[in-house]
């Protein structure tokens, strides 16, 4: 099974000991958000130079903020330390935050989505990009040697948005969305959008809040302490009623070993080709857990 696990880590150094520690212990893959704390690229950058044996992640950057130019750079100078071994995982993060707190507009996200692919998926191929869009434009090549192709995720839940990440990204990496949606939803949306498209078969990274407990009334409850916002924010509030569910907790993996074990296979026979496990409380023990699924 393809696992890997998704950290904030305080600082740089603490990242790379997480790093460290992680593909010791045979996880595939370390992922990292971009929110209001380090910068992802530049702290897995380090990580990539520092931690030689295991696969590096955004989930996600943000794409408002930074002009697609940019980005490719980053991601492409990353990946020249990482030789091949980082994906770049990008989303639209949400209207709250790029109008509320930056300022920026978040009209027609779906339009600022194929724009921005437009330039960032030539650019991170090595390639020129030639696009003059209704607000994003680039005409330009990047000069980094030695830097192989950088696969791009997008974090992709509506249909429309999922359409657009099959025609052009490789796969897309989801958040707080159930199982029973990952099965119905999110995997035949995005393989039939594929396969029209003549694209291979994208990849589904599927990331949720894991603990390994014998208290799973207890650790539910702070699940959803823990994470509530996203209760709240519309495109996983979507996914959460599309689950028929009433919030963040209820999709958390909760539980015994065996029965978080078993919550995460289910995940990957229902379609998901990776999974990411986002550990709360009871860290240690959770982490042992999945990782004996490796």
């Amino acid at each position: 099974m393809n696992i890997g696990v998704f950290v904030q880590p305080p600082s740089v150094e603490k990242g790379v000991q997480h790093a460290r520690e992680f593909a010791e212990e045979g996880f595939r893959s370390l992922w990292m958000p971009q929110i209001f704390g380090l910068d992802a690229i530049t702290a897995l950058t380090v990580i990539a130079h520092e931690v030689p044996n295991i696969e590096l992640g955004t989930a996600v950057v943000p794409t408002y903020p930074r002009h697609p130019i940019m980005l490719a750079a980053q991601a492409r100078t990353l990946q020249q330390v990482a030789k091949g071994r980082f994906t770049l995982g990008i989303g639209l993060s949400h209207q709250m935050v790029i109008e509320g707190i930056m300022g920026m507009s978040f009209e027609k996200p779906v339009r600022h989505l194929r724009e921005y692919l437009e330039i960032l998926l030539p650019l991170v191929n090595g390639e020129a990009a030639d696009a003059t869009g209704e607000t994003l434009s680039a005409h330009i090549a990047l000069d980094i040697a030695d830097s192989t192709p950088v696969p791009v995720l997008v974090a992709a839940l509506g249909t429309q948005m999922l359409n657009v990440t099959a025609r052009r990204a490789q796969g897309t990496v989801t958040w707080m969305t159930g199982p029973q949606t990952i099965g119905t939803h999110i995997v035949p949306t995005i393989n039939e959008a594929a396969q029209k498209a003549g694209k291979p078969a994208p990849r589904v990274v599927c990331a949720l809040p894991v603990c390994v407990t014998d208290d799973e009334p207890a650790m539910r409850a702070k699940a959803g302490e823990e994470f509530q916002v996203y209760g709240f924010l519309p495109s996983y509030r979507a996914m959460l009623e599309k689950e028929g569910v009433e919030g963040p907790a209820d999709v958390a993996i909760v539980g015994s070993a065996s029965a978080v074990k078993e919550q995460i296979e289910q995940i990957f026979a229902l379609g998901a080709t990776e999974f990411v496990a986002v550990p709360f409380a009871e860290f240690d023990r959770t982490l042992e857990t999945v990782a004996e699924l490796l």
